[in-house]
């Protein structure tokens, strides 16, 4: 699904220091684990090992210099930016004064953007009606549809019936980088402070439990977990209210669900992997959504359209697929959740900026509500705007995603794909999803592998270099580069766990669940065994490993500000 669309934005020689890519993945028969009962450090960020216990941080300087707004947005993707646009239009509507902040972990706006990406403009039109005299960058209406099942060899065509979610009628190719570059010219336009290259590492609270706001991540820290001479604390921003709009499986909003039991009355999310939409509940530890993707290129009916071509930049991300059934709840004291982050995207349409930014919307009209009312008494010192749910309830958004909420699962159901396809034809394109129950997921994807032993490994074909690749040079061309002496952003609650379980049991599919070669399994230096090897700069922020993990053992975490990929338009 990822075509490769944008040139290479800047020289990312460190990645091919970075990356070590084995030419096969360890086989099972294979493995020997180490006998040695000490277990060498991966992780040192201080998330894991707090700094008042380390002695290398005594009298280092911890006080963080705040700033006061009215509203703080975490992620400049299009949630947030809408939020912020449509705050600031509504403030100079009603002549009001309130300063809204925005933070955004990419160097430059858009630069962490990657989708498909195919736009129904309904959200846009909405939030800036003028948008084509603004010289919004959807240059290029859908002319076509093809829909179709892939066999081995064949494709088997399936009609787009009028009012099916497939139909792209009146929608535009975009490249969704430079929509949202030009989303963020707009918001600083109207008044918006906005912030790149600022990572939001923690969430503030106040004394009564409400969310105060965040505070950016520490700069200066060794590899070692050890303070350099530059360290610097991070600036906390303080608000009445504090938009999360993270993207999909946000680390803020793990927290969240944590502190507030937001996930109480909602299934598991469950995901895709943006390279070709492969789903994250696969069951084989042997299968590499990369190698699948390189795979899928060679197909009949998809070669002929990428020969000839030329490969200019490469990307991944995470996709939230689990629909209607598995949104949390979204508002809580001094805070609320918008875009992907929580998971708005209509899946049969694969589509979820349109909603993403409708959330937004409707998150910025319900705060300017509750900032203007002079009578309002809150019972928490940070603002709790309930109304934003009910009002998201209420909107096109929530009708959009009850009618496709049952295509999904039942696809995953005894029906299987095609029994999933007559399930659709008949429920959604006759009764447009009326049917009078809601089918549930299968659990959380981290819980879906078997044990490798149960599975047959995948034998992958060599990349050609012509219309497949291998990872090496891929990820080159995504402009991913991080600081290379700070801690590790993946994070391991217990440095144990991969060799003595994942790699025992699953034979170790961190090393191939990853689109960007961060994860290696290397031989230890003395005695026999393997132990795990995180190339941390090579992460290109799409958080696979923190989803797929089979031990849930792995926490993203932000790294320094302006680390990442440089995506240009994808």
């Amino acid at each position: 699904m990822q075509v490769l669309l944008a040139r290479l934005a800047c020289p990312v020689y460190h990645c091919f220091h970075a990356i070590k890519i084995k030419k096969n993945y360890l086989p099972l028969c294979a493995i020997r684990w180490s006998s040695t009962s000490v277990v060498p450090r991966i992780t040192t960020h201080y998330t894991v090992y707090p700094r008042d216990q380390d002695k290398r941080w005594e009298g280092v300087n911890m006080e963080r210099f705040a700033e006061e707004a009215d509203v703080v947005i975490v992620g400049a993707g299009p949630a947030g930016l809408s939020a912020a646009a449509r705050l600031k239009q509504l403030a100079a509507q009603h002549e009001k004064d309130i300063r809204v902040c925005l933070v955004e972990k990419a160097a430059q706006i858009g630069a962490h953007t990657l989708s498909g990406a195919c736009l129904d403009p309904r959200a846009l039109q909405e939030l800036f009606p003028d948008w084509k005299e603004k010289g919004a960058p959807l240059n290029t209406p859908v002319t076509e549809d093809r829909f179709g099942i892939l066999t081995e060899k064949y494709r088997i065509p399936v009609p787009i019936l009028p009012g099916l979610p497939m139909n792209n009628h009146g929608n535009y190719i975009v490249r969704l980088g430079h929509l949202v570059s030009w989303m963020g010219e707009q918001a600083e336009a109207l008044g918006v402070e906005v912030y790149p290259g600022y990572a939001a590492a923690e969430v503030l609270f106040h004394e009564d439990g409400s969310v105060k706001g965040i505070a950016t991540n520490d700069v200066g820290i060794q590899k070692d977990g050890a303070p350099k001479t530059t360290f610097e604390r991070g600036l906390e921003l303080h608000a009445k209210v504090t938009i999360f709009a993270e993207g999909c499986h946000g680390h803020l909003a793990k927290q969240l669900y944590r502190k507030f039991d937001l996930r109480a009355n909602c299934e598991p999310q469950t995901y895709g992997i943006g390279l070709k939409e492969v789903g994250l509940d696969y069951q084989n530890p042997y299968l590499s959504p990369f190698r699948e993707f390189q795979r899928w290129k060679h197909h009949p009916s998809i070669q002929p359209t990428l020969e000839g071509g030329k490969r200019i930049a490469y990307g991944a991300r995470a996709l939230n697929e689990g629909g209607l059934q598995s949104i949390p709840k979204l508002t809580f004291p001094g805070g609320l959740l918008i875009g992907c982050s929580p998971g708005f995207m209509n899946v049969p349409k694969i589509k979820g900026t349109h909603t993403a930014m409708k959330s937004g919307i409707l998150a910025a009209e319900s705060i300017f509500n509750q900032l203007t009312n002079e009578n309002l008494q809150s019972k928490t010192i940070g603002l709790d705007v309930t109304e934003y749910e009910d009002n998201l309830k209420k909107s096109w958004v929530w009708k959009e995603l009850y009618s496709v909420r049952n295509i999904r699962p039942s696809c995953h159901s005894i029906l299987g794909v095609y029994g999933g396809m007559i399930y659709t034809g008949i429920f959604y394109w006759i009764f447009r999803g009326m049917e009078p129950w809601t089918l549930k997921h299968k659990g959380s994807d981290s819980d879906k592998l078997k044990p490798a032993k149960d599975c047959t490994p995948i034998e992958y074909p060599k990349p050609d270099g012509q219309i497949s690749f291998d990872l090496l040079s891929s990820v080159a061309l995504s402009g991913t580069n991080h600081e290379h002496d700070q801690p590790a952003h993946l994070t391991l609650k217990d440095d144990s766990v991969p060799v003595n379980r994942n790699l025992s049991i699953y034979d170790g599919p961190e090393q191939r669940f990853c689109p960007a070669g961060v994860y290696e399994f290397v031989p230890v230096e003395q005695g026999d065994g393997f132990r795990l090897q995180i190339n941390a700069q090579n992460c290109v922020h799409c958080k696979t490993c923190d989803i797929k993990d089979p031990s849930q053992n792995i926490n993203w975490v932000v790294p320094e500000g302006g680390g990442g990929p440089a995506y240009n338009g994808m």
